[in-house]
């Protein structure tokens, strides 16, 4: 089967609404699409009831249940993409890394990463169709059962992202010991980077060859970063990542927009500007104005909506979303969250920012 896997085309069911690819293109759409990071999540009640009582991340080697989790919210919602149901740190497991998901505290990787000698324990050549190809096999038959509703999108966590999880041992407010490298073994940093980039860059195209329509590039971590350590750790294995997944399919003659999401990295929105992304992905603390100009109209933008305003009442979610409209224009743009969705949030309130998107977006395209 694995070898079929990674051969085109797929009879896939035809794309019915593509609003998200054209926003992802900058071209014209009768509305502005939206979807929301963590839609796929536990404020949705059938989410919690399918999870109980399983491993976290035996469900996201299971293709059945993440093509189930994945599904979820669109019976609910009219978002106008799906985002692939899985993790970012399945990426440290296939370089051989045990991570547990412990309840309570989140993912706990039981051996870290300590100096710079640990990285002999990594695997060094990975073989993405073996390590990751219940990803894959996810990725088909959630486009099957889509049934052309909407795209699919793919995603992985960024090197530097990775790489800070796979050192601290898990979450991290100071990120004090990923960081320690940085300065005290750049060499070791910048080796472990390239790794990470390159099963990055073989397991984004596994993705595509398997059904996935768009790519999502998540450095969590960027804000940890100052400018200086930004320029030298993440942003040329961001561009590294975009330039040779583009090359690749360009060789196939295929092509699918890529989004790079660096979480409180503004001051390098210039420069993620500039980096072969289709789209660049915006936290809340930028505003959507300001946002347009420093990338001077080049390339799309997704975001930015603070996720804790969907705990406000649902007329006020209306006038936030319609604010964030007016702020970002209408074309060339992606409506979502500044963040993923949190567990306690109303599935109601995420139904109304869906709507209110939909609606504002609508009226004012037809104003134009």
């Amino acid at each position: 089967i694995e070898s079929n896997m990674r051969s085109y085309p797929k009879d896939f069911p035809q794309l019915q609404n593509d609003t998200f690819l054209r926003a992802a293109r900058g071209e014209e759409t009768q509305h502005v699409p939206v979807w929301c990071m963590r839609q796929a999540g536990r404020y949705l009640p059938e989410f919690r009831e399918s999870r109980a009582g399983k491993d976290f991340f035996e469900t996201c080697r299971s293709p059945e249940a993440c093509c189930e989790l994945t599904l979820q919210p669109l019976r609910r919602f009219p978002f106008d993409a799906a985002i692939i149901f899985s993790d970012i740190l399945v990426v440290p497991q296939a370089m051989g890394m045990d991570v547990q998901m412990v309840a309570g505290k989140g993912p706990t990787f039981p051996e870290p990463l300590k100096e710079p000698e640990d990285l002999q324990r990594l695997r060094v050549k990975v073989d993405v169709d073996k390590e990751l190809g219940y990803v894959f096999k996810a990725i088909t038959l959630t486009r099957h059962n889509l049934e052309g509703k909407v795209p699919l999108i793919g995603f992985t966590g960024a090197p530097w992202t990775l790489m800070s999880y796979m050192i601290e041992g898990g979450g991290s407010t100071t990120h004090a010991k990923a960081k320690r490298w940085l300065y005290r073994h750049p060499e070791a940093s910048h080796m472990l980077l390239r790794m990470l980039t390159d099963v990055i860059v073989e397991y984004l195209l596994g993705q595509v060859a398997a059904g996935a329509q768009a790519l999502q590039v998540f450095e969590s971590h960027a804000g940890i970063l100052g400018p200086v350590e930004f320029k030298e750790f993440s942003l040329p294995y961001l561009r590294d990542i975009a330039r040779r997944v583009k090359d690749k399919l360009k060789e196939a003659g295929q092509d699918v927009p890529m989004i790079a999401f660096a979480k409180d990295a503004h001051y390098a929105l210039e420069d993620l500007s500039q980096s072969h992304y289709e789209v660049v992905g915006l936290d809340w603390t930028i505003d959507p104005r300001s946002a347009r100009e420093r990338t001077g109209g080049k390339i799309s933008l997704q975001g930015n909506m603070d996720p804790c305003a969907l705990y406000a009442p649902k007329d006020r979610i209306s006038e936030t979303v319609k604010k964030m409209l007016e702020g970002f224009g209408t074309r060339g743009y992606i409506a979502n969250l500044g963040h993923g969705l949190y567990p306690d949030m109303d599935p109601e309130n995420v139904g109304a920012f869906v709507e209110a998107v939909h609606q504002h977006s609508k009226q004012m395209i037809k104003q134009m």
